[in-house]
C-alpha cells in the first residue's frame, strides 16, 4: 500500500514537470529505480558524467521528502500500541516482586540443604581423581613391564643367534610401545640401543654370510667334481646301452628268428633331473647336498631390516667376483640355479643368465686361446671331453651350451690333424721295427690280443699254440694304431651336439689309411724291402691289412652308432692299394730277377741242333725247380690271390723272355728240334701250373694259362703244317691273337729251312719243294710286304 501510494506521489510529480520529452523520460526512470529500491550507480555515473547532477539531487530530495510524512504516518499509527505495552508491564510489577521473594526462600531453603552434599561431592571428586592417578600409573608400570619383558626375550633371541625373533621383537617395541613408553629414561634407552643391535644384527648375519661365501667355494668345488663324474657314469651308462642296443640289432638282422628281447630297468638318476629339493632348505636331496641356509638367514635378516634390495646387489657382486676369481663353473651354476628356484626373489633369472654368459664368454676366449697353442691331440681330446661333460653336467639345469660346443667343433680340424700327425709318427716307429718275420703266438690271449680283437681270423676255429700267423707284428701294432685313431675321432665327435658324425669319422679314416699308412708302406716297401722273403712277407701282410680295413671301418660305424648295412653300403674300394700293388709289383719284380737268373740259361741252348732234349731244356728245369720251391714256402705266408697274381706275372715274364730271346740276336737260326725242345719246355711249364689246381679253380687255370700263351701260339705256329694261315684273319684271331707280326716274321726267318735259300737251290733244283717251307716262304713274304 505504501510503496503504490509513493509511486502514485513521484506519478503526480513527474506529471507535474515542465521539461521536454527526453529529460522526462530521464526523470522517470531515475524516479522509477529510487522508488523501487534498485542500484542507482549507473545514473549516477551517467549524471556526472553528463555533468547535470541538479536533476539527481532535485529527486532524491523529493524523495527524501516523501518518505518523511511516510514514517510520521507509521509512527502515528503505532503509538497507541506502545502505551498500551507500558501499561501492561506496570501491571506485572507486583507479581514479579512476589515471584522474586517466593525464590529468595527457595534459595535460602535449598542452601541449607545442599551444603553437606557438597561436601561429599568433592570428596568423591577427590576421590575419583586419585582413583585415575592410580589407574593411570598401573597402566604405565604394566606398559613398561611389558617392555621390559620384550627387551628380555630380544636379549635372549640374541644371545641364542634367533637374530630374526629378536628383529621382530625390536620392531614391536618400536612400533607398539615406543611412543607410548611414559618413562622418559627408558624411551631414551630404547631409542639408543635399538639402532645398535639392528647394527649388531646386521655385522652378524654379514659376517655368517661371508663365512658361507667362502664354505661354498670349497662345495662348489666339490660339487662340479662330482656333476661331472656322474656325467661320465652317465655318459658310460648311455655307451653301454648303446653297445647291446647294436649288438641285439646285428643280431636281429643275421637272425631273425634267435631275436632276444630283455627289458632294462634303470634306476632314477637323482642327480641327473637338475630339480632336486625343491624346498629350499639346507640340502638338496640325493646326491647334491648343500647348505644354504645361512644364505637365506642373512637375506630374511636383511629383509626384515627393510635392507633386502642392497643384499640382493652384495650378494650378486660377491658371486660375480667368485665366478671371475675361481671360475668354478659347474659348481657354481648348479649352487646358483638351486637359489634362483628356491631363494625367493634373491637373484632373478635374468642375473643367473648374465652370469652365464660372462662365464660362456670367457670360456670360450680361454678354449680359443689354448686350442691355438696346443700341439698334442691328446690334451685338445682331454679338454673337449670335460667341456663336454661340463656342457651335459649344466644341460640338465637348462643352461645353454651350444657356444661351447661350437667351439669344439670349429676346432676338429686341427685335432685331426695332430690326429693323424701322432699317427704318422706311430706307424713309422711300429714298420721300422718290423723284422719282416712271421708272428709267433704262444697263448691264447695273444691270439686274441692280435688277431680275434680286429677280426683278421679267416676261421672260427682256434688254432692248437704255439701258432705262427702269416703276417708279422706290423699288423697288430698298425691295428692298434688305427683303432686308437677311430676310438679318439669318435670320442672328439661324439657328445659334441652332432649325432650324425659318421661321415666325418669316416673321412678322416680314409686319410689315416689313405695317406698316413698307405705312404709309409709305401715308403717301407721302396726303401726297406731287400729280398723276396721280406717281399712276400710284406705282401702277405697287404692281403691282411685288407681284411684289417674291414674291420676298421666297421668299427668306426659301430662307434658311431650307425648300422653295419649302411656302413658296407657305403663302403669304398681298398684304401692301400697303392702299397699293395707295390708290395706285389716289388715281390714281382725280385722274382723275375730270380727267374732272369735261370733264364740267362737260355744261352747253353743249341738252336740248330737235330737232337729234342729229353726232359726239356735246363734253364727250364731249374726255373720249374724253383717256382716249385717258390710256391711250397709261399702257400704258407701269401693268401691264394696275391700268389696267382705273382704267380701268372711271372710265368707272363718267363713267356716274354723267351719269346724275346727267339727274336734276339742270341739265336741266329731255329731248327726243328731247337721249337720242338721249346714246345717240351712249355709243355713242362703247362704241367706246373695244372699242378696248382688245388687252390686254383678252373677259370683261374686257363687265365694262369694265358701267361705264356704268346709263346705257345709261337710254337704251334711254327710246328703246323701251314703257317700261312697266321695271315688268315679268321684263323689268326681264333689261334695266334696273342702274337705279334713283326715277331713272327723275325721268328720265321730264323725258322727257314737252309735247304730252301737261294744257294741251296742249286744242288735241289730238280727236286719239290717242301710244303711247309712253301707255306712259310709265303708267311715270311706277306709279313715282309705288311711291314
Amino acid at each position: 500500500m505504501q510503496s503504490a501510494k509513493g509511486r502514485r506521489k513521484v506519478g503526480s510529480t513527474t506529471a507535474g514537470t515542465g521539461i521536454d520529452s527526453a529529460e522526462k523520460l530521464d526523470e522517470l526512470l531515475i524516479s522509477s529505480a529510487i522508488c523501487n529500491g534498485e542500484d542507482l550507480g549507473p545514473f549516477v555515473r551517467k549524471t556526472f558524467g553528463t555533468g547535470k547532477p541538479e536533476t539527481l539531487l532535485h529527486h532524491l530530495k523529493f524523495f527524501a521528502r516523501s518518505k518523511e510524512s511516510e514514517i510520521e504516518e507509521v509512527c502515528k499509527a503505532h503509538y497507541q500500541d506502545f502505551i498500551h505495552a507500558v501499561d501492561d508491564l506496570k501491571s506485572l510489577l507486583s507479581d514479579v516482586e512476589s515471584l522474586k521473594s517466593a525464590l529468595s526462600d527457595s534459595n535460602s531453603k535449598l542452601q541449607s540443604v545442599a551444603a553437606p552434599l557438597l561436601s561429599s561431592l568433592d570428596s568423591l571428586v577427590e576421590a575419583q581423581t586419585v582413583s585415575k592417578n592410580v589407574d593411570l600409573a598401573i597402566g604405565a608400570v604394566t606398559h613398561c613391564v611389558r617392555v621390559m619383558e620384550l627387551v628380555s626375550r630380544a636379549n635372549q633371541h640374541l644371545q641364542s643367534g634367533n637374530f630374526y625373533m629378536a628383529l621382530k621383537c625390536v620392531d614391536s617395541i618400536e612400533s607398539d610401545f615406543m611412543e607410548k613408553t611414559p618413562s622418559s629414561t627408558l624411551k631414551r634407552m630404547l631409542e639408543n640401543r635399538i639402532p645398535a643391535i639392528r647394527s649388531y644384527v646386521e655385522r652378524k648375519v654379514n659376517k655368517e654370510f661371508g663365512d658361507w661365501l667362502v664354505e661354498i667355494r670349497v662345495v662348489s668345488r666339490n660339487l662340479g667334481q662330482l656333476a661331472i663324474g656322474e656325467a661320465s657314469a652317465a655318459r658310460q651308462r648311455e655307451e653301454e646301452l648303446r653297445i647291446k642296443q647294436r649288438q641285439a640289432e646285428e643280431q636281429s638282422r643275421l637272425s631273425l628268428r634267435d631275436c632276444v628281447y630283455a627289458l632294462n630297468e634303470e634306476e632314477d638318476d637323482e642327480f641327473g633331473s637338475g630339480h632336486e629339493g625343491s624346498d629350499g632348505g639346507s640340502s638338496g636331496g640325493g646326491l647334491l647336498g648343500f647348505d644354504l641356509t645361512p644364505l637365506y638367514r642373512a637375506y630374511h635378516i636383511h629383509q626384515t631390516l627393510s635392507l633386502g634390495d642392497s643384499f640382493k646387489q652384495y650378494y650378486y657382486n660377491n658371486r660375480d667376483l667368485q665366478l671371475t676369481s675361481d671360475f668354478q663353473i659347474a659348481g657354481f651354476f648348479i649352487v646358483e640355479d638351486r637359489v634362483l628356484r628356491t631363494g625367493g626373489g634373491l637373484i632373478s633369472k635374468l642375473e643367473v643368465e648374465t652370469l652365464w654368459d660372462t662365464a660362456v664368454t670367457k670360456m670360450c676366449a680361454v678354449l680359443e686361446d689354448q686350442f691355438s697353442r696346443m700341439q698334442t691331440a691328446n690334451h685338445l681330446l682331454l679338454i673337449k671331453d670335460y667341456v663336454s661333460l661340463l656342457g651335459v653336467s649344466l644341460r640338465r639345469y637348462g643352461y645353454a651350451v651350444d657356444s661351447l660346443l661350437e667351439v669344439l667343433s670349429k676346432h676338429r680340424d686341427k685335432y685331426h690333424e695332430l690326429l693323424l700327425s701322432d699317427c704318422r709318427k706311430q706307424i713309422t716307429e711300429a714298420l721300422s721295427a718290423d723284422k719282416f718275420e712271421q708272428m709267433l703266438m704262444k697263448k691264447e690271449y695273444e691270439y686274441s690280443m692280435n688277431v680275434l680283437s680286429f677280426q683278421l681270423q679267416t676261421s672260427d676255429i682256434v688254432p692248437a699254440f704255439p701258432v705262427i700267423a702269416p703276417f708279422s707284428t706290423t699288423i697288430p701294432d698298425c691295428c692298434r694304431i688305427v683303432r686308437s685313431f677311430i676310438e679318439d675321432s669318435v670320442s672328439f665327435m661324439s657328445h659334441g651336439g652332432q649325432l650324425d658324425f659318421y661321415d666325418v669319422v669316416k673321412k678322416y679314416l680314409d686319410r689315416l689309411l689313405g695317406e698316413v699308412l698307405d705312404e709309409a708302406l709305401l715308403k717301407l716297401i721302396n726303401t726297406s724291402v731287400h729280398g723276396v722273403p721280406q717281399a712276400m712277407q710284406v705282401a702277405a701282410n697287404m692281403a691282411v691289412f685288407e681284411r684289417a680295413c674291414d674291420f676298421f671301418f666297421r668299427h668306426a660305424a659301430h662307434l658311431s652308432g650307425v648300422p653295419l648295412r649302411m656302413a658296407e653300403r657305403g663302403r669304398r674300394h681298398f684304401p692301400l692299394t697303392k702299397s699293395q700293388n707295390a708290395a706285389e709289383d716289388t715281390l714281382s719284380g725280385m722274382l723275375k730277377k730270380k727267374v732272369d737268373g735261370f733264364m740267362t740259361l737260355l744261352e747253353n741252348v743249341n738252336w740248330t741242333s737235330d737232337d729234342i732234349p729229353q726232359g726239356g731244356n735246363e734253364y727250364m728245369n731249374e726255373v720249374l725247380m724253383y717256382l716249385e720251391t717258390l710256391v711250397s714256402t709261399a702257400q704258407q705266408i701269401l693268401p691264394a690271390k696275391v700268389l696267382k697274381r705273382v704267380l701268372r706275372d711271372v710265368i707272363a715274364h718267363i713267356s716274354e723272355k723267351i719269346v724275346g730271346t727267339l727274336c734276339g740276336d742270341l739265336v741266329k737260326r731255329l731248327s726243328m728240334a731247337a721249337i720242338k725242345g721249346l714246345d717240351v719246355d712249355i709243355q713242362l711249364l703247362d704241367s706246373f701250373t695244372e699242378n696248382l689246381t688245388p687252390f686254383l679253380t678252373d677259370k683261374e687255370a686257363r687265365e694262369m694259362k694265358k701267361a705264356f700263351i704268346e709263346i705257345r701260339q709261337m710254337i704251334n705256329l711254327l710246328l703246323s703244317s701251314h703257317p700261312e694261315n697266321f695271315v688268315n684273319p679268321v684263323i689268326r684271331e681264333r689261334s695266334y691273337n696273342a702274337l705279334d707280326y713283326r715277331k713272327v716274321a723275325t721268328v720265321s726267318e730264323k725258322f727257314r729251312d737252309p735247304s730252301d735259300s737261294i744257294f741251296g737251290t742249286f744242288g735241289t733244283r730238280g727236286s719239290r719243294q717242301n710244303p711247309k717251307n712253301k707255306s712259310l716262304d709265303a708267311l715270311i713274304k706277306r709279313l715282309k710286304d705288311v711291314s
